[in-house]
């Protein structure tokens, strides 16, 4: 009898711990899965902003020939030309800072006042243009206003699939438990593609 029961506490021992390895292996593989879903859902916002920073580039290449063609007729408008080109350059060094941590809150904040900036002084030089019809009538000029204004399009549409998948990964991010593994992973909450300003959001008009 005494025997019987060792073995019964031995079995039962046995199926505890048992049942302990195999509760323990299922959440770890949960964890896995969790972890490797994290990891897709960053590197598509990431991907996102990578088509983001394409468009933003060529916007940026278009200025110094923007303000070049303008200058030669708005010789009364150097303050306009110098504050496109000012900010075109603070833009340039923001864009160079979000593509190295893309999703980081700072950069990203500084990435989008940059952009309204260039965003607004690019439509005050286009307002003061309106002032000078030979300006308006330039091939050089029109083919840059439409390539502008295919460019903004463009940057709109990348923006818009990447704020979709930064909402995928910090959704994702922040349920229980997800946010368990997040917190062990290291995975940080990304952040937004916005511009604060009402007048800044609104596309340049570059319609002469």
């Amino acid at each position: 009898m005494t025997v019987l029961l060792a073995l019964s506490a031995a079995t039962i021992g046995i199926a505890i711990v048992a049942a302990i390895g195999f509760a323990g292996m299922g959440i770890l593989l949960s964890a896995i899965g969790i972890y490797n879903e994290l990891v897709r859902l960053r590197n598509r916002y990431m991907n996102a902003f990578s088509q983001i920073d394409v468009q933003l580039k060529r916007r940026h290449d278009l200025i110094p020939n923007l303000v070049e063609t303008a200058k030669g007729y708005m010789k009364h408008e150097q303050e306009t030309l110098e504050r496109v080109i000012a900010a075109r350059n603070q833009a340039l060094s923001a864009g160079r800072d979000a593509s190295a941590k893309p999703g980081d809150p700072t950069a990203m904040r500084e990435l989008g006042a940059a952009e309204g900036q260039l965003t607004g002084a690019i439509g005050r030089l286009f307002a003061v243009a309106e002032s000078y019809p030979d300006l308006k009538a330039n091939q050089n000029m029109l083919m840059i206003q439409e390539e502008l204004a295919t460019t903004e399009n463009k940057i709109a549409f990348a923006r818009q699939a990447y704020n979709d998948s930064v909402t995928t990964y910090n959704t994702r991010r922040e349920v229980f438990p997800n946010n368990v593994v997040a917190g062990f992973g290291g995975f940080q909450p990304a952040q937004l593609f916005e511009i604060e300003s009402k007048i800044e959001r609104e596309a340049p008009k570059v319609a002469f």
